[in-house]
């Protein structure tokens, strides 16, 4: 779509297309470059022709010919994404671009717009020593500051400062870290075990995605709810915009460390989680693969392992493996009984290699909701973090793939103590 009185051509928006794919903002995003690009290529043209999300859908994400987009928000999401890094490009590299492309809210259809030139300072206003009167001519280039005339540049003066405020605003939240935010990570003094921990997911560019648990439920919350069933439940009944206490508090824990090592996170739950994603991102799984089922799909830990107790007193409950344990270790770990008060939890803190090179992924995750908060605020703190670096041969120069157990002490549903108990090296 083209804004009026705007004489450029297909070929200079193709080019201006390149230019922002080729740039630090989608560097290393091949799902959001080819978004892009195809929405380009519909717009310019297909200008009159109606883009919608099943058509993007299933021409840009292989989605089946079922793609339902009232289930299925990723065509939104990867838009909503797409805007958020156009608004980074032109605040930084195309500040300077004659083109200015946009998605409006509401629509697919890219907007194509002339950027706004800067006009040249216009010479100073001499006041009058004494205002002519009414009926008196007024001189060329003379400003009459009568009160009307002051209100009025009042209004303009503080409609530009909000403009401004609300413009600086947009441009500081979808920004990347640059220098400002470099001041403020040595301003705060972040503790070089968090900076050596999390240096795979700060080192790059781009932002690391959290991926919290959101498991499918049937039910209502108002008659009783359960998880669901393949077996037994229709697809129809299921809910799965649900999350546990402890994964809520684990992402506010991940965002303020995060902001004290001068980046930031982004956040999608399990459910909208793609393939692409891993290809593309470093990714923080929060919550165990009984509620994260995305962890079902990406390489993940093979010393402490999941799964369901398989008979016993406390057959179906979800325990921690260790496949191979050592001397004093036991050879799995469980929760609290159900029926008893929930005062002990065991985590597995993970960080394994992404499937593309150069990509990681840590997972933190607990037998309960309370365990994962625990894994994460383990990763969180300094004193923590710093023991577990001392039982990784080599993480001075920097930290390599590992597995670890964490023992989680609750008191009335909160975190009070976690406890390594167990590393291995991968």
């Amino acid at each position: 779509m083209l804004t009026p009185a705007f004489t450029a051509g297909p070929e200079q928006f193709f080019h201006q297309i390149e230019s922002i794919t080729k740039s630090h903002s989608l560097r290393g995003s091949d799902s959001l470059s080819r978004l892009l690009q195809y929405l380009a290529k519909q717009s310019i043209d297909h200008p009159d022709a109606p883009l919608k999300e099943y058509q993007i859908a299933t021409e840009v994400y292989g989605r089946p010919e079922s793609f339902d987009p009232q289930s299925d928000s990723t065509v939104r999401v990867q838009a909503s994404r797409l805007r958020v890094k156009l608004a980074e490009y032109y605040a930084r590299e195309g500040a300077a671009d004659p083109i200015l492309v946009k998605i409006p809210k509401g629509s697919y259809h890219l907007v194509f717009e002339a950027k706004p030139v800067e006009l040249p300072p216009q010479p100073q206003a001499v006041p009058s020593a004494q205002p002519p009167s009414s009926t008196q001519p007024l001189p060329s280039g003379v400003a009459v500051e009568t009160a009307s005339r002051m209100g009025i540049a009042v209004i303009f003066l503080s409609i530009g400062l909000m403009t401004a405020l609300l413009v600086l605003g947009a441009v500081l939240w979808n920004r990347k870290p640059s220098e400002s935010t470099t001041a403020r990570f040595s301003a705060r003094n972040a503790p070089p075990s968090l900076v050596a921990f999390w240096k795979p997911f700060t080192a790059g560019v781009e932002e690391p995605w959290v991926i919290f648990s959101n498991a499918a439920f049937v039910g209502r919350p108002e008659t009783g709810m359960r998880y669901y069933n393949s077996r037994q439940d229709a697809n129809s009944a299921v809910y799965d915009h649900y999350t546990g206490v402890g994964e809520v508090l684990a992402i506010h824990a991940l965002d303020d460390a995060f902001a004290t090592l001068g980046r930031r996170i982004l956040v999608k739950r399990g459910s909208l989680f793609t393939l692409d994603d891993v290809k593309n991102n470093n990714l923080i799984f929060v919550g165990s693969p009984s509620e994260n089922l995305s962890l079902r799909d990406i390489p993940g830990t093979d010393e402490f392992v999941f799964q369901r107790v398989p008979s016993g007193p406390r057959e179906g409950d979800l325990s921690i493996v260790n496949k191979h344990p050592r001397p004093g270790e036991a050879s799995s770990y469980l929760a609290s009984p159900s029926a008893a008060p929930l005062t002990e939890d065991y985590s597995v803190v993970g960080l394994v290699p992404g499937i593309e090179s150069g990509r990681y992924v840590i997972i933190l995750a607990g037998t309960t909701t309370f365990g994962t908060q625990g894994a994460v605020e383990f990763v969180c703190d300094q004193a923590a973090v710093e023991k577990l670096l001392r039982e990784i041969p080599g993480s001075s120069a920097g930290i390599r793939p590992f597995e670890a157990l964490v023992r989680v002490k609750i008191a009335r549903g909160v975190p009070v103590e976690t406890e390594l108990v167990s590393v291995r090296v991968r």
